[in-house]
C-alpha cells in the first residue's frame, strides 16, 4: 500500500471575538502559510493491527493502544476507523508534523485532527467527505476546548472564511478578492478562559455598557463579511481599527498587543487589531499599500516573537 499525506491550514479570528459569546457574529479565516501535515505509511514489520503514532514536535512516538483514551490523536484515529467501518486495520504508522505554533490561537489542534482524519481514511481506501471530516474534528475539539463553537474545525476543514453566530448553523462564504494579513505573536500565553470570565464579570456589572460594545462588534463583523464578499478588502482596515478599540474597552487587550498594533499602523498597515482571546497571543495587520515583509519586520522590532504573512483567498 502506498503512503498517504494530508495537510490542513491554521486559522485566525478576523472579527467578533468575545462578542460572539453574547450572540454577535464572528469571522475566522484560514492561514494557509502554516499547516499541519499527516502522513500514513504501511507498518512494515509491525504486528498485524498495530498503529504507531509519531509527532516529533511533542516528542510522541507510541503505539496507539498505549495512548490515553482522551488523547486527541487517539480519538482522531478511533473515530476515523469507526466512520469508515474498519474494525481491524492493517498495521500502519501515522506521522504528524506542524508549522502552526501551539496554544497560540491559530487552530493547531483542529488542523492536526483534520489532517490525521484525511490521511488515515485515504490510507484505508475510504477517504471521507469534508462534512464527515468536520464532524469528527468537532468531536475532537471538545477535548481541547470543552464546549467549542465549531469555528476552528470548520474554517480548517473547508479552508474558507467562516461566519458564525451562536446557536445558528456555521456558514462558509467566498472571498471575492484575496487580501494579505501579517500575524504578530506577542509571545505571551493567551489565557482565553480567564479573559472570557473577566469579560462576563464586567458585563454582569455593566450590562448596558457591554452590550453596546458587543452590538458594535456585531455590526463590524457583518460589514466585514459584506466587504469580503464584494471585493472591497480595503474597507477591512478601518473596521479592524474600530474593533480593536472596542476590545480595548472590554479590557482584553494588553500593552504587548497595543504596542504591536501601533507598530503595524505606523509601518503602513491599513488596519490592525488583536485576534482571539486577547491578553497576549496574536494580533493581525492588513497589508494593502505596504510590503507585508516591512510590516513583519516592524512587528519584530516592536517585540513580536514570530510573524506569519498569509494571503487570505489563495488555496
Amino acid at each position: 500500500m502506498p503512503n498517504f499525506t494530508a495537510t490542513a491550514p491554521g486559522k485566525v479570528i478576523l472579527f467578533g471575538e468575545h462578542a460572539v459569546v453574547y450572540g454577535q457574529p464572528a469571522i475566522a479565516v484560514p492561514v494557509t502559510q502554516v499547516q499541519a501535515r499527516a502522513t500514513v505509511a504501511p507498518g512494515i514489520g509491525l504486528p498485524s493491527g498495530t498503529i504507531q503514532v509519531q509527532a516529533p514536535e511533542i516528542a510522541l512516538d507510541s503505539p496507539l493502544r498505549a495512548l490515553p483514551l482522551d488523547h486527541a490523536i487517539k480519538q482522531a484515529i478511533d473515530l476515523t476507523l469507526a466512520a469508515v467501518g474498519v474494525a481491524q486495520p492493517p498495521a500502519f504508522k501515522l506521522k504528524i508534523t506542524s508549522t502552526i505554533p501551539l496554544a497560540a490561537g491559530l487552530g493547531s489542534g483542529a488542523a492536526v485532527s483534520v489532517a490525521a482524519v484525511r490521511a488515515v481514511s485515504a490510507f484505508l481506501g475510504h477517504p471521507l467527505a469534508d462534512e464527515q471530516v468536520n464532524a469528527i474534528a468537532f468531536e475532537i475539539e471538545k477535548i481541547h476546548h470543552g464546549t467549542p463553537s465549531g469555528i476552528d474545525n470548520t474554517v480548517v476543514t473547508y479552508a474558507q472564511p467562516v461566519y458564525f453566530v451562536k446557536g445558528q448553523p456555521i456558514e462558509t462564504f467566498v472571498i471575492h478578492t484575496p487580501f494579505t494579513l501579517v500575524i504578530g505573536d506577542t509571545g505571551v500565553a493567551s489565557p482565553t478562559g480567564i479573559a472570557v470570565r473577566d469579560v462576563r464579570k464586567a458585563w454582569e456589572a455593566d450590562k448596558g455598557g457591554y452590550e453596546g460594545l458587543f452590538d458594535e462588534c456585531g455590526r463590524i463583523a457583518s460589514a466585514a463579511r459584506r466587504a469580503i464578499e464584494s471585493g472591497e478588502a480595503g474597507a477591512l482596515g478601518p473596521l479592524m481599527d474600530e474593533n480593536h478599540t472596542l476590545l480595548q474597552a472590554m479590557g482584553v487587550s494588553s500593552p504587548e498587543l497595543d504596542r504591536l498594533v501601533q507598530a503595524a499602523r505606523a509601518a503602513g498597515a491599513a488596519g490592525a487589531k488583536l485576534s482571539g482571546g486577547g491578553r497576549g497571543g496574536n494580533m493581525i495587520a492588513l497589508a494593502r499599500e505596504v510590503d507585508p515583509d516591512r510590516l513583519a519586520n516592524a512587528l519584530m522590532e516592536a517585540g513580536a516573537t514570530n510573524t506569519v504573512v498569509t494571503t487570505v483567498g489563495h488555496r
